[in-house]
């Protein structure tokens, strides 16, 4: 058996949902989509997914070895890159398209990825909805929450923290809420993205709990939602990115902490695995590595 080619499959199915999935993006029948996993088990002596006749979903040990799966294939695509062309760096552009606060995040980290390939350039394109990757010429896009589209290759690489905030100016005068059904006399300002913008998610540690909310200023910006919280026009759920400086300094209160925003999977999605681009890897690599350096992004843990 290849270990790392079974690994793949077995992302891929884990990222799918599905082998039926997982077998059109690796070019491979379903069958044999099938083989490779159930051969990994044996290899580990574990089972990876539970499989119904509908779909597929992972057990707690397959959750556990997705990591160290992720890292041997990194390690491994890493070497197949170094025994290039010697001297080999990545050159022509790579438009990538993600949402705003991550967008800020990464372009504060982007100069050493384009000191280290000087023929390389990045086209970065802030958008909170799924873009037509093959129609648009898109190299990456970064999505939040889960990804419909199984003709697309889908890389969890870390996970959303947001925080319920307001300004001081809104706060004063109120009773600030302390659970999410208190949300409905507060004044909400959202963020529209793909799904429903009127419809907040929280955590209590063990369920979900949604509320709906009304809210009377709607952006498909999270920056400008961003400012109009920090001018005092009512609460909005932001990025830990955005947000965190203004809670340390006291321009924002991290309101309602005992019901955080549910945490949504990061994921970049491409058109193809195969024959991708030394250009492109970088990016992906890059991606990779710079949210892994902010633990709030890192881990599936809540903060």
């Amino acid at each position: 058996m290849d270990i790392v080619s079974a690994l793949r499959t077995f992302l891929r199915v884990a990222e799918a949902g599905s082998f039926s999935a997982a077998a059109v993006d690796l070019d491979l029948t379903q069958p044999a989509v099938s083989r490779q996993v159930s051969a990994l088990e044996a290899h580990l002596n574990t089972r990876l997914l539970h499989r119904t006749t509908s779909a597929v979903a992972l057990t707690a040990e397959g959750e556990q070895i997705i990591p160290m799966a992720l890292r041997v294939i990194e390690a491994v695509d890493a070497l197949g890159e170094t025994t290039c062309v010697e001297g080999a760096m990545a050159t022509g552009k790579v438009r990538l398209t993600l949402p705003a606060p991550l967008g800020l995040y990464v372009s504060d980290r982007l100069a050493g990825l384009l000191d280290n390939h000087p023929g390389l350039s990045v086209e970065l394109i802030f958008r909170e909805e799924p873009s037509d990757l093959v129609g648009e010429g898109i190299d990456l896009e970064v999505r939040l929450g889960p990804v419909a589209d199984s003709s697309l290759v889908c890389r969890r690489i870390g996970w959303t923290t947001a925080f319920l905030v307001a300004a001081p100016s809104y706060l004063q005068g109120r009773i600030a809420p302390e659970k999410p059904n208190d949300l409905r006399s507060h004044e909400c300002i959202c963020y529209s993205r793909a799904g429903d913008a009127r419809t907040w998610s929280f955590s209590d540690g063990a369920d979900e709990v949604a509320v709906r909310i009304a809210p009377r200023l709607i952006a498909n910006n999270a920056v400008a939602v961003h400012r109009a919280t920090l001018a005092g026009s009512g609460l909005a759920v932001l990025s830990h990115i955005l947000v965190c400086p203004d809670i340390e300094a006291g321009r924002l209160v991290n309101v309602m902490p005992d019901f955080p925003p549910t945490r949504l999977p990061i994921n970049v999605v491409y058109p193809s695995r195969r024959n991708m681009p030394l250009r492109v890897r970088a990016v992906l690599d890059f991606l990779v590595e710079a949210v892994r350096e902010d633990p709030l992004m890192a881990s599936s843990s809540a903060p």
